[in-house]
């Protein structure tokens, strides 16, 4: 399974020069998962950048991969894994989700760098 974060979507949506590092894994949605968090996080900045209907067709399409919400599990594991490596809340959440999954992040935030089943691409400027 793959989990593809916040950061790897909004680069793939803006067509940006990394989007190809995460294309093939993001239309593989039957080996997809998309936790709420990265639902939110990237609904929401789509909005903020242009408009309620541009999140909502985004929205429609982060739904394409199998949705994992937030349980008591996952947040018990994110407050470990959090604390542990020293992430932030939503970066715990994802990390948590993909551990409780067996799933591989695809990602270009820093924060998941060092960690097991991980694919980082540093951001290019």
């Amino acid at each position: 399974m793959n989990l593809v974060d916040s950061s790897a979507w909004l680069e793939y949506f803006a067509a940006g020069p990394q989007a190809g590092q995460f294309a093939a894994v993001i239309e593989d949605v039957e080996h997809l998962l998309v936790p709420t968090i990265v639902l939110l996080e990237v609904t929401r900045r789509v909005m903020q950048q242009r408009d309620e209907d541009a999140a909502l067709q985004i929205a429609a399409m982060l739904h394409q991969g199998q949705i994992v919400t937030l349980d008591a599990g996952i947040a018990l594991s994110a407050a470990n894994l959090g604390v542990t490596h020293k992430l932030p809340l939503a970066d715990s959440i994802i990390y948590a989700t993909a551990k409780q999954h067996h799933a591989t992040i695809w990602t270009l935030d820093a924060d998941f760098s060092d960690l097991a089943d991980v694919r980082y691409f540093p951001k290019r400027k």
